[in-house]
């Protein structure tokens, strides 16, 4: 939206138009009256307002006509209607037309103020939703991965460059950071994408059974085996094996897989007859392997076979630049998936998220975003479908100084001006009305704390 929001106000009374011109001019927005319906008309379809207030009962043209005319050329525009004839006839009719709300004469200007903001509110939010809904595509690119960080878009480009040779990869980063979705990617971009692309967790399983999903068996191998079964390795071959949670993979079993990198070739479980296989590993790991290296949990030939390209994903919180695309990301994919219509999060919700340092990375936030479209009755998540955990965070967290103490109260006090004028663009007069004290006093702080 426009640093100053455009407002319409149409209405063919003097007084009425003129009071309302000055009551919303002082609350700092740009402001265009007009009596002349028609001319209204004819504005509307010229340029795009933010917002339009328009009496119901005029002589040449109704405020009807001005709410649909709106609609047509601006379907984003909001509109409030006037009246002196408040019935609740006429009352739905301007709602079924897609009126944000009503006004009886004589009205309240606490009202008017009240009305005018929220519904500038939801447009900046619908258009805000909009401009990020058409730019998914853009910073979701070809990895199916939705970013707009440079450290991610580095990652990203690392990726589909390892991805052209053969090369084991070992890709770090903490739980939900997409670690699988990058492997994917890898194998999307490579020679081997018209392969299989197959996943298991190797903490998912005890070494019984781990070995026998990678390895496979022969027929009556062990009790139960009634028929031969080819492991994951085997079934792969010419693709992709994701091996996730590597680390938790048990010493003997690393033995086994060692094998397999090494030779190029499979022996089932109960066979004599090694098979010659074709696959390109990718590990995942939410540890430090050269520590665990260290620490003796992780072999120190297997590390060097199977960790040939390294690439580590960032957590969220180091990419706060892509929450809201995220955000909008997974509101339209689980509105899709329960058939509902939720188009945004409030502000409230907003100011948690932004400052959030989501230790399930995307996922936690993925979760977030599902619990709100699951819960909420509108089309906006409110602070009420929140996680408890979540809810009571505070709008803005305090954080340390920058040299590790305490901050003051002055400090905060600074930190709270600034943002305030961050927030009303510099808008003086808005500024000290939402800190509560007269514009000398701001200049005062201002001056003192020398912010410009």
């Amino acid at each position: 939206m426009n640093k100053e929001p455009k407002i319409l106000v149409v209405d063919d009374e003097a007084v009425a138009l003129q009071n309302l011109m000055h009551v919303l001019k002082k609350e700092g927005y740009k402001v265009l009256g007009t009596q002349n319906s028609p001319e209204a008309l004819e504005l509307i379809a010229k340029e795009r307002y933010d917002l339009v207030l328009t009496d119901l009962k005029m002589e040449k043209v109704d405020g009807m006509e001005i709410l649909v005319r709106t609609k047509e050329h601006h379907p984003d525009t909001e509109v409030i209607m006037i009246t002196g004839y408040a019935t609740v006839k006429t009352a739905i009719e301007a709602m079924k037309e897609g009126a944000y709300h009503y006004i009886a004469k004589p009205f309240k200007l606490d009202e008017v103020r009240k009305v005018v903001k929220e519904a500038l509110e939801k447009v900046r939010l619908k258009r805000e939703n909009l401009n990020l809904k058409s730019q998914l595509k853009v910073y979701t690119g070809s990895s199916g991965i939705i970013t707009q960080n440079k450290q991610m878009k580095n990652v990203l480009s690392l990726a589909a460059q390892a991805a052209l040779s053969d090369s084991n990869i070992v890709i770090n980063g903490e739980s939900g950071t997409g670690k699988e979705l990058l492997a994917k990617f890898i194998h999307a971009s490579s020679n081997r994408q018209d392969g299989p692309m197959l996943s298991i967790n190797c903490g998912a399983f005890n070494e019984e059974l781990l070995t026998n999903e990678l390895f496979g068996h022969e027929k009556g191998a062990f009790t139960g085996a009634d028929q031969f079964k080819p492991g994951l390795i085997e079934k792969a071959n010419g693709g992709t094996l994701f091996l996730d949670e590597i680390t938790e993979m048990p010493l003997s079993m690393q033995v086994n897989l060692l094998r397999v990198l090494q030779e190029k070739e499979v022996l089932r479980l109960g066979g004599t007859t090694p098979i010659g296989i074709d696959v390109r590993f990718i590990a995942a790991t939410n540890r430090n392997m050269h520590e665990e290296v260290q620490l003796g949990h992780f072999r120190n030939d297997l590390y060097f076979r199977i960790n040939v390209v390294s690439i580590t994903l960032p957590p969220l919180a180091a990419r706060k630049d892509d929450i809201p695309v995220l955000i909008h990301h997974f509101l339209d994919k689980y509105s899709r998936e329960m058939k509902k219509n939720v188009l945004n999060i409030s502000p409230e919700v907003a100011d948690i998220l932004t400052n959030y340092d989501y230790p399930g990375n995307v996922r936690e936030l993925e979760n977030i975003i599902e619990r709100g479209v699951a819960l909420t009755r509108g089309d906006t998540i409110d602070p009420e479908q929140l996680p408890d955990d979540l809810r009571g965070m505070v709008f803005k967290t305090f954080r340390r100084a920058e040299n590790g103490g305490i901050p003051s109260l002055e400090d905060h006090e600074r930190e709270y001006i600034k943002w305030v004028l961050n927030e009303t663009e510099g808008n003086k007069t808005l500024a000290a009305k939402h800190l509560g004290i007269d514009r000398v006093s701001l200049w005062r702080k201002m001056k003192k704390y020398e912010l410009s």
